[in-house]
């Protein structure tokens, strides 16, 4: 029977999820009679658990008979919560799930309540592998995990419990798992990780994300595209920079961990970063590329926020020119320092966040406008959507003879406030594989 998946959160577990699936049919559970569904989930707010809860109790009612396994950072942080529901059959930690052997205790039907947990401690692993994915079901672009967990301590987040210290992949094996990517027909790939502009530390001779980069676009010549996922600004190295402002292949879209704008709110948080650490880094790479679009998250109602600090992150967005802002309302973690800090009204960080948002909509129909009767280039995903360089969705009017996966030159002929509208343009020269 059929392999299914539900994953949540981050482009890492997008990844983590292929693997799983990958090592669920090397354990034998496509041979099974019943569906298997594998859950991968998040733990980065209270909101992402309970709607991972709620995803699994859904998946038991509309298939009774399969065979569940929830997995992922949730999992791996609040095990006892996914034991304690009826619906799942198996708990796998983070470490567990990218492993053949803990999936093969459902074909057996040996599970009992003590046996249906299985998660380890996540602070005893000490390496990450490479884990060669073939392809990346229902996505255009392919992730390739560079680094796993975090050694920082920000005193809102209960991800490094989940995913324990940090851990590179070696330069080698990313450099050979964007080659077979490549090989597979993928022409845009997103390095990724947990904190992932930390990658190098615990690698013989400390190298740095950029000389990565470098290494993956000098060695991989047939790609296309190169992508990071979310970055911390402050870490971000020389050579890094030397790719953003040089290398054409190097997409101009940059997504920073920023969280707020208030200095003393950045202390208690225990970022590396101050307000100015953001805009000046902003200002810089601006220069180096005018054409990159920045994302960034920003949290509202962190604890002893007041109002003058959360405006400081209101106008940050101006200050270092965002233009794809995620808005996370604080949620307090249980484990967590910021967890016991005095809290705000939920009614008070639930209009912040509303407020912050607005703002950041704002900003976004900037974006789109500044597109306004250009060209460009973008790479066709599912349903006649495409993405620019700058990670800017287009709909296009009609893709007619087009396949997923195939770069078009289009003209922008408007927006829709939230993505461009755009039609096919005739190509010229190598700007179709812009």
């Amino acid at each position: 029977m059929a392999i299914r998946t539900l994953t949540f959160g981050c482009r890492l577990n997008a990844y983590e999820t292929e693997v799983m699936r990958k090592k669920a049919q090397d354990a034998g559970l496509h041979a099974l009679e019943e569906d298997a569904i594998l859950v991968n989930t998040c733990a980065v707010t209270a909101e992402a658990v309970r709607q991972a809860k709620q995803a699994i109790r859904k998946a038991r009612r509309e298939n009774p008979n399969a065979r569940i396994i929830v997995s992922g950072c949730a999992a791996q942080t609040e095990p006892e919560t996914f034991a304690e529901m009826v619906e799942p059959d198996l708990v796998l930690g983070n470490e567990e799930k990218l492993k053949s052997q803990p999936y093969r205790a459902l074909p057996d039907f040996g599970v009992n309540d003590f046996e249906k947990v299985r998660v380890n401690d996540i602070m005893e692993v000490r390496e990450t592998a490479s884990h060669m994915v073939q392809a990346v079901e229902g996505h255009t672009r392919a992730f390739v995990q560079v680094q796993n967990g975090c050694d920082h301590r920000c005193t809102f987040c209960i991800i490094p419990y989940g995913r324990g210290n940090s851990r590179s992949v070696p330069a080698g094996e990313v450099v050979e798992q964007v080659k077979q990517l490549v090989a597979n027909g993928y022409r845009e790939v997103v390095l990724t990780g947990v904190d992932t502009t930390s990658w190098g530390a615990d690698l013989p001779g400390s190298p740095k994300l950029g000389r990565l980069v470098q290494a993956v676009l000098k060695q991989v010549p047939d790609l296309v595209r190169l992508r990071l996922s979310s970055i911390d600004s402050i870490e971000v190295d020389e050579a890094l920079m030397e790719a953003i402002a040089g290398e054409a292949r190097f997409m101009p879209h940059l997504h920073l961990s920023l969280q707020h704008g208030s200095d003393l709110i950045l202390k208690r948080m225990k970022r590396r970063h101050l307000r100015d650490d953001s805009i000046k880094f902003c200002e810089t790479v601006r220069k180096l590329r005018p054409e990159i679009a920045f994302g960034a998250d920003l949290m509202a109602g962190f604890p002893t926020e007041t109002d003058a600090m959360f405006e400081e992150t209101l106008s940050l967005i101006d200050a270092c020119g965002l233009d794809f802002v995620h808005v996370f309302p604080f949620s307090p973690r249980n484990g967590t320092p910021a967890a016991k800090m005095p809290q705000l009204p939920r009614e008070a960080i639930r209009e912040r966040a509303r407020i912050l948002r607005q703002k950041a909509d704002e900003a976004l129909s900037a974006h789109l406008a500044g597109f306004a009767g250009t060209r460009a280039s973008i790479l066709l995903e599912q349903g006649g959507k495409g993405r620019l360089p700058q990670f800017t969705l287009a709909m296009l009017d009609q893709v007619a003879g087009h396949e997923p996966g195939s770069f078009i030159p289009v003209e922008i002929t408007g927006t829709t406030g939230t993505m461009l509208l755009a039609r096919i343009a005739e190509a010229s020269g190598r700007e179709a594989a812009a």
